[in-house]
């Protein structure tokens, strides 16, 4: 039987929010996101990947704010290597009144949204943590390809305090540079 990407997407987030072994705390959100500034691409540097992201290289987020006050967002990687085909997930982010725009719910389709929280941001918008509260997925993201090792065992140290595992986390093999976005 074959389900649309989508219909499995949602199931993906919906069994594992589900069935994984939560924190009781709830992740903490950063106080406020200056929503201009944090469009546009984000590197994946590192994850614990949800299932189509397992052999994702160069995965990048993109971020486009909308006239209507969402958030069009675009996940692109290449399939199993640097020389994989290229896939592009698309989905809409919904930002949680009240939340200082660092709450969204993301939906790939009606009507479920997926929880995700910026949990850490760089003041200066070159890196952040995105979480949820499930802590069944976490994205170490940055503005360029690869960051210092000491920014990343420091995000990584970051995740650690959240309550993630650090043996789930995945780093994300980048190559954009040399293969272009």
């Amino acid at each position: 039987m074959n389900l649309p990407m989508g219909l499995l997407l949602a199931c993906t987030f919906a069994i594992t929010s589900a069935t994984a072994n939560a924190d009781p705390k709830p992740i903490k959100p950063v106080e406020h996101v200056d929503l201009d500034r944090f469009m546009g691409d984000w590197y994946v540097i590192a994850t614990i990947p949800t299932w189509f992201e397992k052999e994702a290289y160069d995965a990048v987020e993109t971020y486009a704010l909308q006239a209507d006050g969402h958030v069009a967002t675009s996940f692109r990687f290449r399939s199993g290597s640097f020389d994989g085909r290229v896939k592009t997930i698309h989905s809409t982010g919904f930002i949680e009144e009240n939340s200082g725009n660092a709450v969204w719910g993301v939906q790939v389709f009606w009507p479920i949204k997926a929880q995700y929280i910026v949990a850490y941001l760089k003041e200066d918008y070159s890196q952040t943590i995105v979480a949820r509260d499930a802590r069944d997925y976490i994205w170490i993201m940055a503005r360029t390809p690869t960051i210092p090792p000491a920014d990343y065992e420091s995000l990584l140290g970051r995740v650690q305090a959240m309550g993630y595992p650090s043996s789930k986390i995945r780093k994300v093999p980048q190559a954009w540079p040399e293969t272009g976005p």
